[in-house]
Parts: C-alpha cells; structure tokens; sequence
C-alpha cells in the first residue's frame, strides 16, 4: 500500500482518522501503532515482524544505557551493540546481495541471504532507531519507557516507507501529548494534496518517459534523446520523493504531528553542498551529526576533512542501495565535495550565477546515470551518448510517438515547479507591501480559488490513480 494508490486515500486513511477521532486521546497512540503496524503488513506480512524486532530492541537498548548512566557508568558497550544490531539487521536483508554472486556456492548460505526482497523501509526506520540510541547515550533524551511510544516513534505510518528521518527528540512531546487544531488539519490535506499531485501528474508521466527511453538500446539513442532522458528521471527523482515527503509531512500534521522539511528546491542550488543542504534535508542532517561530526568533521585539517567526506559519502552510497551503482553515485558527490573544498571551490565563490548553476545541474545528472542503470558498462555508453558519441543522430520512432502536447505541458511544468516560483512570488508581494492590502480585499475569494484548485488537483490524481496509470515510487527499494 502506498500513499498515492486509491486504497490508501479513499479508505485506509479516512478510516484510521475516523477510529482516531473517535477513541479519545488515551488510546489514540494505540491506535495509531495498531495502524502502522497493518499499514506495514499490508505489503509485507512477514517481514512485520522485523519492524517489531527493531521496536523491542531498541526500546531495551534505550532503557540499558539510561540505567548505566544512572549508576554512573557512559553505556559505551550497550550503544555498539545497539548500533552493531541495527547496523547488522540492516546490513543482512539488504546488502547480502552485494556479496551473492561470490557465495553462491556456500551450501549454508541462510535463504534470506539468496532473495533479493528488501523489506520496505529498513532504511528510514533503521536510521531513526540509531539515533535514538545514540541521542539517549548522548542525553539528548530520556529512554522511552512506554514500548508503545517507542514503537509508534519507529512504525508511525506518515514517515514508514520514506522518510522524512525523523529523529526522537523532535516528536517525543508529539507522542505523549499533542492536539488537532481545524487550522493544522486543513494545512496537512492541502500539504498532502499538493504532493499527491507532484507524485502522480507530474512525476509519473516524466517518469513514464524516463523508463522509456533506458529501456531503449543505448546505441539507437541519439544525444537529444539521451538528455531527454536523464531530464526527464531527474525530474521524476524530485518530484517524486518530494511528493511523497509533502504527503508525508501532510498526513503527520493531520494526525497533529510536525516533522521537518525533507526537500528545499535542489536543483536551483549553486554548489554541490548548497545541492545536500536541499535535498534530501533529513538524511544530509542525519549523516552530518551522527557519521561526519563523529568522524572528526573538519576539526583536523583539510586532508581528514577529506577523508572524512569520502566515507560519508561512500556509506550515502551503500544507504542508498545495495548495488555498486550506488556506491560510485555516492563517491561521485563525494568526489565534488571534496573538489569545492580547495582551489575549485573558491574559483566557484567567483564565478557568474548562471555558470555556478549549470556546473551544479550538470554535475547532478551525470550522478544520476549512476543512481538510474545497474552496471558500469551500461552507465558508460549512456554516458557516452549523453556527450554526442553515438551512431544514432534520429529520435527514436516510439519516444517521437510519446512526445505529444500532453508530455510538453508536464515538462515544463515540472521544470517551472523545480524553482521556487510561488515562495518567490510571496516575497514579491511582501517586498511591495501589497500583500496586507490584497489579503483584505480579495482573501476569501482566494481562499475559494485555493479549495478549487485543491479539488481539481485530487480529482485529476485520483482519476489517474483509477484509471490504473504508470505509478511507481522509486524511494520504495530503499
């Protein structure tokens, strides 16, 4: 189940908000955690039971360094076991596949090591149970005493499958107490719906294209089509995982949950490190305060700082996907950050805007030929032909049939909506003081503009989704 499917919209969701309204606060984390729970089984009924196994260990983990620390001791060993069991449950399911093709041989090989099935989410829900650990050993935080509470702040349905990586100390006073306010309700449909509509009008057709032409022989691809494509899948990543954040952090304040912004416009950036404190916001924090800060981050001069980088970015790779694709998407990064920490970087500080934003966007998806094809060969000569060293120089036949007034309108409206138009427009108006002025006169039939296009956004979505349209989410293998 996913949040962009009709199941989850017209009846899993009204019926948890319903039950939630109507069970009073006493149990509503019950219910909640109930919810998650079957949200989760829904699409994997075994693998339940490893989200339940990381909710009882960590939740015992917390409480074994609290009462170390209590007697007076730091809970050193109780924290690398926490870390080691987390890190080990994660590294067994998802990158055993790494190392198949060379043990493919070994008879005792355990059988989940031989599946490629990932369980759906290990990723987020295993990041934010090691820093919880982390931030009760640092004493950022209490232990959770109440499993419930601890097992809603891992299962919790909203941030499950994708994020954003919500860290304990930010909702704890969430989970013991919160409220729904008419205003925070209305703000969280609206946020879920503008999602909904980056995820399925936008990202799905782009994404259609995208998966389209790398379907295609690399040699019949001629240079206009390769860029198309990699536009294209750059376009489908944004949207998409942005949607499904905007739709995440809309169903947390419907349910009166605030979770941090995940995505802040990357791809107007003007450094690959502008690029990292945009995107993906929670796992850039996430790695910066509980991997690189740890690491030294660059308290120990330029060549650790370096060193530094490069591991960060290695394991963004290996969060990323157990494939070695990943691995060299994320040393690619990795590569230009360490680049903008010398001469580059401040021969970068001077250069004109608009040469500093085509170095990022180029940079940027030339990555994502990595992150989007298996293996080096193949990477290699989209590579080649992204850079005109291909035979073909016709667009081929089944992308020109494809290239209609429809697919038009969404790119571009998927490149005007990649910039920050609306926030842009706002501050125009508040620059002029117009905005006071307008709010006045035209406030209400502003507000009715805004339901209807509310309306008009969820009926063509959920036309879509009816209708059984190219709907793939791209962040669910991770």
């Amino acid at each position: 189940m996913t949040f962009s499917s009709t199941l989850f919209i017209f009846f899993f969701l009204p019926l948890v908000f319903l039950s939630y309204l109507l069970v009073g606060a006493k149990f509503r984390n019950l219910l909640l955690l109930v919810a998650s729970l079957a949200f989760y089984a829904w699409g994997e009924p075994v693998y339940v039971v490893v989200m339940l196994f990381s909710i009882v260990a960590n939740y015992f983990f917390g409480l074994g360094i609290g009462r170390v620390q209590e007697s007076g001791g730091r809970g050193n060993w109780v924290l690398c076991w926490a870390v080691l069991a987390n890190i080990g449950l994660l590294g067994f399911f998802k990158y055993a596949s790494l190392l198949r093709p060379y043990l493919a041989s070994v008879e005792w090989l355990p059988p989940a090591m031989q599946q490629s099935h990932l369980p759906m989410g290990i990723s987020f829900f295993t990041f934010q149970a090691i820093s919880y650990v982390v931030d009760v050993y640092r004493k950022v935080t209490p232990p959770q005493r109440n499993i419930l509470n601890m097992g809603l702040f891992i299962a919790l349905f909203p941030k499950l499958m994708a994020g954003p990586i919500v860290r304990y100390h930010d909702i704890v006073e969430q989970i013991a107490k919160r409220t729904i306010r008419v205003d925070d309700f209305a703000a969280g449909v609206e946020r879920f719906i503008f999602g909904l509509s980056k995820k399925v009008l936008i990202a799905n057709p782009l994404g259609g294209m995208a998966d389209t032409i790398f379907t295609l022989q690399v040699s019949t691809l001629s240079t206009f089509t390769a860029w198309l494509g990699i536009i294209c899948y750059t376009l489908q990543l944004y949207f998409d995982f942005s949607g499904y954040s905007d739709m995440a952090i809309g169903l947390g304040r419907m349910f009166g949950f605030s979770f941090l912004e995940n995505f802040n416009y990357p791809y107007i950036s003007r450094s690959i490190q502008e690029f990292w404190r945009r995107w993906h916001i929670s796992l850039s924090n996430w790695l910066r305060d509980y991997l690189y800060i740890p690491l030294g981050g660059n308290r120990f001069g330029a060549l650790r700082t370096r060193v530094n980088l490069f591991v960060v970015f290695f394991v963004c790779g290996m969060w990323h996907g157990a494939s070695w694709n990943f691995i060299a998407w994320g040393l690619f990064h990795g590569f230009f950050l360490i680049l903008e920490r010398g001469v580059f970087g401040r021969k970068l500080q001077t250069a004109p805007l608009p040469l500093r934003h085509i170095y990022v966007l180029l940079v940027v998806m030339n990555a994502w030929v990595f992150f989007r094809l298996d293996n080096l060969p193949q990477i290699w000569a989209y590579l080649t032909a992204l850079y005109g060293f291909t035979s073909s120089h016709a667009i081929h036949p089944v992308i020109h049939v494809a290239m209609d007034v429809s697919f038009y309108v969404t790119l571009i409206a998927g490149v005007i909506l990649a910039m920050p138009v609306y926030p842009s427009c706002v501050r125009l108006l508040l620059s002029a003081g117009l905005s006071p002025a307008i709010s006045k006169i035209a406030g209400p039939s502003v507000s009715m503009l805004k339901i209807c296009l509310l309306g008009v956004l969820l009926v063509f979505s959920s036309t879509s989704l009816i209708v059984g349209a190219y709907n793939p989410f791209i962040y669910f293998r991770f």
